[in-house]
């Protein structure tokens, strides 16, 4: 699996606002902030990379599906079920 981000960059600290009774019940969880944020972050930074790939192959997509509908796929020719 290819990672959204350096693993091994270097920790920034960074101020961020967030609603206070969430952060409450998160610290009373014994949540780890700074962990949580990074997953999520990473989650939303690959959904958002994802999605700006697909628009700017999108014509890319499409040709390759016609071929595929006009031609069938190469592979299956060697299919077995």
């Amino acid at each position: 699996m290819t990672h959204a981000y350096n693993h091994l960059a270097q920790k920034k600290p960074t101020n961020l606002s967030i609603n206070s009774d969430l952060l409450a019940k998160a610290r009373s969880l014994d949540l780890n902030l700074s962990a949580t944020l990074e997953n999520a972050l990473a989650a939303e930074v690959r959904k958002a990379e994802r999605a700006r790939w697909i628009k700017k192959n999108q014509e890319a997509i499409r040709a390759s599906n016609r071929l595929a509908e006009e031609k069938g796929l190469f592979a299956n020719a060697y299919r077995t079920i």
